[in-house]
């Protein structure tokens, strides 16, 4: 049985795609984050057979929830003060993101502009779908490798 110590101070990410950790690691730029971080992958789930579980010794609003939200917005992140959950929030998607993910489009104005930020919104909220503020580029997610 794996044991990872409880947390003083901080939050939990629960609920976790299993084998999605390191990508959201990466997303919120935590290996830049002066503060403990545990990853916990594939842990077993009665809900969601198995799943992935991030802990993250640092104030939440450290934590960019709407780049959260847009990776996965079925996440459960759990607010711990004194050992204590004393919040749970239930993520949605965002209406806009901003400098999460770049525009692809070659002829985009984020591809001329450097300084730019690439800005995200929401068009189709049942399907997920986000297109370039500047030039209606769809955002496609690279898609897995099939081994």
């Amino acid at each position: 049985m794996l044991n990872i110590g409880g947390l003083q101070e901080g939050i939990v990410l629960d609920h976790i795609e299993a084998g999605k950790s390191m990508e959201i690691y990466k997303y919120l730029n935590l290996d830049k984050f002066d503060c403990a971080v545990a990853i916990i992958k594939n842990a077993r789930s009665n809900k969601m057979g198995r799943k992935d579980i991030i802990k993250i010794e640092c104030p939440i609003d450290a934590i960019d929830l709407e780049a959260l939200g847009f990776i996965d917005h079925n996440i459960t992140v759990n607010v711990i003060q004194n050992d204590k959950i004393v919040e749970k929030k239930r993520l949605s998607l965002p209406k806009s993101i901003t400098n999460v993910v770049r525009c692809k489009n070659p002829r985009c104005i984020t591809s001329i502009e450097q300084e730019l930020d690439h800005v995200f919104m929401l068009t189709d909220a049942q399907k997920g779908v986000y297109r370039c503020k500047y030039c209606e580029e769809k955002y496609r997610p690279k898609k897995k490798k099939q081994i």
